[in-house]
């Protein structure tokens, strides 16, 4: 039997619109050109498909086409921003948080290395940085603020715009990991004082080994790749049609869905703990989350038996950059459970191909397997 997918928050599978159109960018017949190579019609409609795709982020992001870089994804997007805008300062102070993902902390790691200074704010116990923690970590020679927009385990929502308002008011530059925001919560770039903005197309139904960095115009970044001055001159780099085209597509159909997705998923997510409470010993980590996403401890129940007890759900203990490792999450950690709780947490993501049935047979199935577990140790 084909597990029940709940792991969403990991990756998503490709729209099959999207994949439709990455598909018509591969073969000869196709859209399958070099978009650098400007000497020929072929080089040209592929450069057309890429900026077309860029236009439809610049619109879900609510930004001007021309601030978008493309990357490989979220990881170099962070490396991007946060070494870029480093780069040529004498030293000084960044903040970040102890609950970031690993692609910004392991950047700030390697940055201290270098003589930067970096503050690490713990979160509240809802799994939030609020803006006064912020402006009380802000120092003199504070150049940069990176922040996720929505954490990957909790799902907790952090305040951007109010965050943004502060670093703009302060001449602070704001990084944002917004991995798992695009299509979960509103993204509006000419609204709020962003300075960076790092996105990954696998995370809303989009090809993996893509995503892109919002830079702000003004905003100097310098480059990490260098070879051939691609995507003036922030990112090297033959661009791969294909996986742009189904980013740019996969954006679209997030930002357009997502009022009516917001409220479907939200009704499955209170449909989830409403069925798992009468477990009892069960609670729910982090407050004030995005819809599709909830992380749910069972006390009295060994972590990693319970796991392997799911075996038709396919679902997280935590990030999946971290899946290899036996140590408890640091992000549940961080938000005050101890080791034996954080073991027994899991972490249910929900996405655009969740039914109610699918819902119905989680709770039946948890149920049962904590129920048993319970029963051995009691």
């Amino acid at each position: 039997m084909t597990p029940i997918y709940l792991d969403y928050a990991a990756t998503t599978p490709v729209d099959p619109q999207v994949a439709e159109a990455m598909a018509a960018c591969l073969t000869l017949d196709g859209n399958f050109a070099n978009p650098a190579s400007r000497s020929h019609r072929f080089g040209w409609m592929a450069e057309e498909a890429v900026e077309s795709a860029r236009g439809q982020l610049a619109t879900a992001l609510h930004c001007d086409s021309r601030e978008i870089v493309w990357t490989s994804g979220a990881t170099e997007a962070n490396n991007l921003a946060i070494k870029g805008v480093s780069a040529g300062k004498l030293k000084g102070h960044i903040i970040t948080s102890t609950i970031e993902h690993k692609a910004v902390l392991d950047v700030c790691a390697y940055l201290q290395q270098q003589g930067y200074r970096v503050t690490y704010l713990q979160p509240q116990a809802s799994g939030v940085i609020n803006v006064e923690q912020v402006e009380q970590a802000i120092e003199e020679d504070t150049f940069l603020v990176s922040l996720m927009y929505v954490n990957n385990e909790l799902g907790s929502i952090n305040p951007i715009p109010a965050i943004a308002q502060l670093c703009q008011a302060k001449n602070i530059l704001l990084h944002v990991d917004a991995a798992q925001a695009l299509g979960k919560v509103e993204i509006n770039l000419e609204r709020d004082a962003i300075d960076l903005l790092s996105i990954s197309a696998h995370k809303f139904y989009g090809p993996k080994g893509m995503g892109a960095l919002y830079v702000r115009r003004g905003v100097k970044v310098s480059a990490q790749i260098h070879g051939g001055g691609h995507e003036r001159g922030m990112r090297s780099g033959t661009l791969p049609t294909h996986q742009i085209v189904g980013l740019g597509l996969a954006a679209q159909i997030a930002t357009q869905q997502f009022t009516q997705e917001e409220a479907r998923l939200s009704a499955l997510k209170q449909m989830l703990i409403d069925g798992l409470m009468p477990i009892g010993g069960v609670c729910i980590n982090g407050d004030n989350t995005v819809a599709n996403i909830t992380n749910i401890s069972f006390a009295d129940v060994d972590g990693e038996s319970l796991l392997l007890s799911l075996h038709d759900l396919a679902v997280s203990s935590g990030s999946a950059c971290n899946s290899a490792t036996m140590a408890p999450s640091y992000v549940l950690k961080a938000i005050g459970l101890d080791d034996e709780l954080a073991h027994a947490s899991i972490r249910f993501s929900m996405g655009r191909f969740t039914t109610e049935n699918d819902i119905n047979q989680a709770v039946a199935s948890v149920t049962t397997a904590v129920q048993r577990l319970r029963a051995m140790t009691a």
